[in-house]
């Protein structure tokens, strides 16, 4: 059995770090866990800065409800990762009213497919979610209504 390169070890340890895998071996699981969190707290500010409506609607709670939803996905970008996990709480009706007009507007100024990066949207497009409705043209968006 050949041992592994340094490149499959360093693969190993990025997936555990950012996908929840398990601990490589000849790690210390203490301060793997350690890094681990430490990561995911930043990740946390860095979707904070292209969300902070979304997480200034959770508040103290942010980045434990940020790390828990992350734990076992691997980013997507600061963009990508809150607008996914905006669309997952609209979905289960946990979106707060002020998270509901950004993701509304964003979802009117972009065309975001949830697999390919997001683009600007070109022709007038009606944006919702959790009640709230914004309109884009020419550009500019508009909020029609809130939640």
């Amino acid at each position: 059995m050949s041992t592994p390169s340094l490149g499959d070890r360093q693969a190993a340890l990025v997936e555990a770090l950012t996908a929840g895998r398990p601990v490589p071996e000849g790690f210390d699981a203490f301060r793997f866990e350690a890094a681990r969190v430490a990561l995911l707290r930043k990740r946390a500010g860095e979707v904070a800065r292209h969300w902070p409506m979304l997480a200034t609607s959770l508040g103290d709670r942010w980045k434990h409800e940020f790390a828990t939803w992350a734990a076992a996905r691997p980013t997507r970008g600061s963009l990508r990762d809150g607008w996914d996990l905006a669309r997952e709480r609209s979905r289960h009706g946990a979106l707060a009213p002020v998270a509901a007009v950004e993701l509304a507007e964003r979802e009117a100024a972009w065309r975001y497919d949830g697999t390919s990066g997001p683009r600007s949207r070109r022709t007038p497009t009606l944006g919702t979610a959790s009640g709230a409705v914004a309109v884009q043209v020419a550009g500019r968006v508009w909020l029609l209504r809130r939640p």
